[in-house]
Parts: structure tokens; C-alpha cells; sequence
């Protein structure tokens, strides 16, 4: 009996290489080895893997694509491929879904999932010859993320097969082989060939920092949707280079899809290559039939072109051209956002008053808004109707309620500037003062220079000498802001700190005739007549027109 049974094991052994025996050989051709280089070209890591789809899909660990510029993949019958694009990544459990050139590849068949105690079998990877796959049994299967498998293996690998597919009775792929960290010989570990095979990209892989950590460009997602949010997060991410290119991969898989040819029309135009964007935008088109959406892109990049590329020539493309691809977006569909192109292409042609109708317009419908008043505001202000203007403009501001909050702050400024223009300076003021309120941690020099005119004209010298201060104090060496203190300061009577004022000018700007000027005059005014009768003449030889007038009133 023991006779027998000590014979039953030994079968049993010599059995299970020889039932991996009858696909090991068909198998092998889907194993692949993979190299990755870095940007010097230089041999970075290799790893084993395999094919898992019939168009050169295939999987295997994730880390030696870190750092990677460059990756290719050594198939079973010794021919090396580039890898074009990754599928997935995912860096806990090490493994990476990836796009190779190769075509009519034989992927392995994924299993489900495996049990305890099933037998199964390592394959390794071989060129050209039969693979003498190593036989094991599941120990354990534990699931992670709900339907996954993570096994422990009564299994010896030695450290050049992790990532070498884990194969069950019927040869399908089970799992991929994970580093031992006990390296404790008799058990190995993988993780499901499932989870490896089911990576893939959504729209917001772009900033995956998994991903981001190489080089290899990221496959496009098999949605056109997702695609779509992949290439606007891409065009603030990515070089202009690797944009270009997957602006073109989008097209490529999804020839039917305006989007695409509308981005690289805009890509086209960036470069001034006009003709290349008409002809996407015609294709752009011709694929969508007659879409509102892309007359309205056109009009768009026509109009972006009108306004920043002016002196670069198109004859095609000119201002009445956008204004007529906005029309018929109209015409297509009767939206506010196309009126309020059109208004702004009749702004851009200096056709104020048709440009006002429009927004006029617009103030009737759900586009009502403060930036509607504001452009609406512009128009009356470039026709010269200046009643007009304010009162659009006090529309604008009107749209929000106090306390105002932060989106308030450009009309408040707007107001505060026509009110400093047409003379009206204490209410120009108070919507400075609302406007520092608001932005108070955004404010520069300029803003203090400009509420400092209208508090002079408002006869609010204290404050306007403040803000000379504070814009002093936030632009060191601008010569503008000392010479406006120096001459207040001489207009209100503080003649001495008028001196201080302008000395300090003759040092920041000595071969301007500013700081002469104020310091001669300020000097005449306190009796120092002789000295104040130099500095003016100084001014007059630095070419200023007032020194000989105030030579002629103060100096002699």
C-alpha cells in the first residue's frame, strides 16, 4: 500500500508539468520582455510581461516605467516593439497596462479570479524554444477593492520572474507575480492579472501623479467625452509639444469628433498658420454638419485673430467674416452667448452703436449681467455719451448688493475711473474706497496714484498725500509718485517737506527736470530765492516748458 501510494505522488508531480505542457507552447507567444530608457538614452530597468489584447495591448509592473523617456517590449519571437502609449498605472500593487506598435498580437485569455488550492503554473519568458513553466498551488485569495484577488502562492521564482503571469488548468492568466519582500523561498505572491487588465484612462488621468511620473504619453480614454476634459486639463499641463500630439492622437481616434479639429485649428493659429486652421475648421464642419457650436468656435478664432494677430494677413478671415459665422450660429440656435459674440465683433470694428443694440439687447434676457452693462457702458463712453455711460454703469455696479463681494470689484474701479474723468471726484472716491475694501491684499502703487488724483480733485489733500505714500512706499524707484507728492505739497503750502520731497527726486532721477522744478519753486516760496532761481533754470536746461514761466512769476 505505501508502495502504491509513494507511485501516486510521483504521477501526480510528473503530472502537473505535463498538463501545463499542452498550452505552455501556444502560450510562450504572448510573453514579451520590457525595457525602459531614460532621456539619455541609457538602459534604465527591464521587467517581464505579456500581451493581454489582440492589437498590442499588454501588462506588466509599473516600476520601471518611472523616470522613463522611452520604453520598448522584446516579444517571444525576439522582435522589439515601441511602447506608444499607457492604458493605466497603478503603483500600489506595481502594475501598468500599456500600448505597444505591435499588431495582431496573442494575448493570454484573463482569468476571472482563482481559488485555495488550485493548481497553477509560472510562465516564463523564452524566445523561440519551449517554456519550462514552474508548477505551485494557491495557498490564499484575498480580495481587495470588492472583486479583485490578491493570492499567496506555494510557488519558488526566483527575482528575474516578478511580473511573469501566474496561468491556471486551462492556461488562462490568473495573476501577475509581485516581489517577495520576506523572500522567503516556497511562496511567492501576485496580484490579479484581472486588475492589471482592467486599468484604463478616464479624464482626469492627465493628473494622475502615478502617471505623471513618465514620460510615455498617456493613452487617449475610449470615451470622446472623457477625451475631451483629458485635452482641456492637458492644454494647461502639458509642453506645447506633447499637447500637439495629443491633440492629434484625439483626432485619430475620433476622426468624427469636431472637437478635435477645432482645437488643432487653434493650435494652427497660434503659429499663424491660418490656412492649416481654416482647413480643420472646415473639416470641423463637415463632420458635425451644420453645428452652431462650431460656426461660433469659428467666428471665435476669426475674432481672436482680428484682435492679437492683426498685422499677421489672412484675406480669408476678417472681422465681417467672424461677425457672419456668429449669425449663422444664431441661426442655427437662437442663443444669447452668440448675440453677445456679435456685439463684440462689432465692438472690435469700432461699430459702437450697433455693438450697444446688441447688449441692449441682451439685458433682456438670461445673459442680464454686470459684464453686459460694463461692455454696454464702453460703447456709450466711445460715442461720447457720457450720461449715458454712468448710468450703465451704475447698472453694473447695481447688479450686486452691499456688502459687495469680490466679483463687484471690476465695475466699482470702472466707476470710479469714468467719475474721476468726468470730474465728479468724491463719488469716485468712495467707489475707490469700496474697491480697496474688496482687494485690499491685491493692491499696488497704481491704484494709490489713482485714488490720489481724484481725493486732490475732491479737495481731500490729507488722503491724497497718503496715498502718494503708500505708492512711495510700494515703487521705491518710480520718479512719477515723489513729483505728484512735491507739487501737492507745494499746492497746499507744505513748501519744506516740498524740498525734502524733491531732493529726494534730484536722487532717483537726476536728468529729470521734475525734481528741479519743485525744489526751485518750494525755495522761491521760502525766501530762497537765489538757490530756488538755479534749480529752476537747471529745469528749463532739462527741457521743462513751465521753468521759465515760474522764473519770471517767483524768481526774479
Amino acid at each position: 500500500m505505501k508502495r502504491i501510494l509513494i507511485l501516486f505522488q510521483f504521477l501526480l508531480l510528473t503530472l502537473l508539468p505535463m498538463s501545463a505542457q499542452s498550452w505552455a507552447g501556444k502560450q510562450a507567444k504572448s510573453m514579451l520582455t520590457l525595457k525602459t530608457f531614460n532621456a539619455d538614452g541609457q538602459l534604465l530597468a527591464s521587467s517581464t510581461g505579456f500581451f493581454v489584447g489582440n492589437d498590442g495591448e499588454a501588462v506588466s509592473t509599473y516600476a520601471p516605467f518611472k523616470g522613463a523617456q522611452r520604453a520598448v517590449v522584446i516579444d517571444a519571437q525576439g522582435k522589439e516593439w515601441a511602447i506608444q502609449e499607457m492604458m493605466g498605472a497603478n503603483e500600489t500593487y506595481d502594475v501598468a497596462k500599456f500600448k505597444t506598435a505591435a499588431r495582431k498580437t496573442q494575448g493570454l485569455p484573463v482569468a476571472a479570479t482563482a481559488h485555495k488550492g488550485e493548481s497553477i503554473w509560472l510562465m516564463p519568458y523564452t524566445v523561440n524554444k519551449q517554456p519550462q513553466c514552474v508548477a505551485g498551488s494557491v495557498t490564499s485569495a484575498e480580495t481587495f477593492m470588492d472583486h479583485y484577488q490578491y493570492y499567496t502562492l506555494a510557488l519558488n521564482i526566483e527575482e528575474s520572474q516578478v511580473s511573469s503571469p501566474i496561468l491556471n488548468q486551462e492556461g488562462a492568466v490568473v495573476g501577475i507575480v509581485q516581489p517577495s519582500a520576506g523572500g522567503q523561498r516556497g511562496v511567492a505572491y501576485a496580484v490579479s492579472a484581472r486588475f492589471a487588465n482592467e486599468l484604463k484612462v478616464t479624464g482626469l488621468s492627465i493628473n494622475d501623479p502615478v502617471l505623471r511620473q513618465t514620460s510615455i504619453p498617456l493613452a487617449m480614454p475610449d470615451d470622446a467625452k472623457d477625451a475631451l476634459l483629458t485635452l482641456f486639463l492637458a492644454s494647461s499641463t502639458q509642453t506645447e509639444q506633447q499637447y500637439t500630439q495629443l491633440v492629434d492622437r484625439f483626432i485619430q481616434k475620433f476622426p468624427g469628433e469636431a472637437d478635435g479639429y477645432v482645437y488643432r485649428a487653434r493650435l494652427h493659429a497660434a503659429k499663424a498658420n491660418f490656412q492649416s486652421a481654416e482647413d480643420d475648421m472646415q473639416q470641423a464642419l463637415r463632420v458635425k454638419g451644420n453645428s452652431d457650436d462650431v460656426h461660433y468656435q469659428y467666428a471665435d478664432l476669426i475674432y481672436q485673430k482680428g484682435l492679437y494677430q492683426s498685422d499677421k494677413p489672412f484675406d480669408a478671415w476678417t472681422l465681417d467674416k467672424a461677425y457672419a459665422e456668429s449669425q449663422e450660429a444664431y441661426r442655427l440656435n437662437p442663443m444669447p452667448i452668440y448675440l453677445q459674440q456679435q456685439a463684440q465683433i462689432r465692438f472690435a470694428q469700432a461699430q459702437y452703436a450697433e455693438a450697444y443694440t446688441i447688449y441692449e439687447q441682451l439685458t433682456h434676457t438670461d445673459l442680464r449681467s454686470a459684464d453686459v452693462f460694463f461692455a454696454a457702458s464702453q460703447c456709450k463712453g466711445r460715442l461720447g455719451e457720457t450720461d449715458a455711460q454712468m448710468a450703465l454703469l451704475d447698472s453694473a455696479v447695481n447688479q450686486f448688493t452691499r456688502p459687495y463681494v469680490k466679483t463687484a470689484a471690476p465695475y466699482l474701479l470702472a466707476r470710479a475711473q469714468a467719475l474721476t474723468e468726468q470730474g465728479k471726484y468724491r463719488p469716485a472716491v468712495s467707489d475707490y474706497n469700496e474697491y480697496e475694501q474688496l482687494m485690499s491684499a491685491q493692491l499696488a502703487a497704481p491704484f494709490y496714484y489713482q485714488r490720489s488724483v481724484a481725493e486732490t480733485g475732491g479737495h481731500l489733500y490729507q488722503q491724497a498725500l497718503n496715498d502718494l505714500d503708500r505708492a512711495i512706499q510700494m515703487a521705491p524707484t518710480e520718479p512719477m509718485y515723489r513729483a505728484e507728492k512735491a507739487s501737492l505739497q507745494v499746492r497746499v503750502g507744505q513748501h519744506k517737506q516740498a524740498i525734502d520731497t524733491a531732493q529726494q527726486l534730484i536722487q532717483l532721477a537726476p536728468d529729470q527736470s521734475d525734481g528741479y522744478l519743485f525744489l526751485g519753486l518750494a525755495q522761491c516760496l521760502t525766501n530762497q530765492k537765489a538757490e530756488g532761481a538755479r534749480n529752476l533754470q537747471k529745469a528749463k536746461e532739462l527741457g521743462n516748458d513751465q521753468a521759465q514761466s515760474l522764473i519770471d512769476k517767483y524768481a526774479k
